[in-house]
């Protein structure tokens, strides 16, 4: 007799968007997704019997972006940490690029997962930086421009005044706000000689 079929995901639920056609002998599931990976068995019975059979179902996908770079900028000196992630499967790995070429390890220079660090950044690590996620179904790219910010300290025209007239008793407050690149330290002198902090 004509045997009556069944399917099933064996540990778990048929996906809801399946579909049963030709007297449910296919199953159709519409729009596939990673979710809807398992295995699935099909079941036939009649009055002479039953039989099963089960099949693996493997969803691969393309490289997709969950984190992308950003431009940056940085004072010279100061430590870069970029991070791309991407989701696929098989799971992607990644790659770096500086201006077209290869970027490997290097004493400043770490590559870990999709992260890139780089340790005390100057001029020469200036440039346009690609993250590539691939896996065997595909290669996306992610870019971003690293700048370093980098020049002697300037004082701004007609920061300062020349001379400051104050009462005495009075307090007085004058300000340093060279503009440069790292941050640079700064001392004060009263004459030739240092001023140090005290009580005033």
């Amino acid at each position: 007799p004509v045997p009556t079929i069944s399917w099933r995901k064996v540990n778990g639920h048929n996906p809801s968007k399946a579909r049963l056609r030709k007297s449910q002998a296919v199953l159709e599931i519409p729009n596939v997704q990673l979710e809807d990976s398992g295995i699935y068995e099909c079941k036939a019975e009649n009055s002479r019997g039953r039989n099963v059979f089960r099949g693996q179902l493997q969803v691969y996908t393309y490289p997709h972006w969950v984190e992308k770079l950003n431009d940056t900028q940085l004072d010279s000196g100061d430590q870069l940490r970029w991070e791309c992630k991407a989701t696929g499967k098989p799971r992607p790995t990644y790659r770096w690029l500086k201006n077209g070429a290869p970027l490997w390890p290097q004493s400043r220079i770490e590559m870990i997962n999709g992260v890139l660090m780089i340790h005390s950044v100057n001029v020469s690590d200036a440039g346009m930086y690609q993250c590539l996620a691939e896996n065997k179904y595909g290669t996306i790219y992610a870019s971003a421009e690293l700048k370093i910010l980098a020049s002697a300290p300037t004082f701004p025209l007609n920061q300062m005044r020349k001379t400051i007239i104050v009462t005495k008793g009075q307090e007085v407050v004058i300000e340093c706000k060279p503009q440069a690149s790292p941050k640079p330290t700064i001392t004060w002198k009263k004459g030739d000689k240092v001023l140090r902090e005290n009580k005033r």
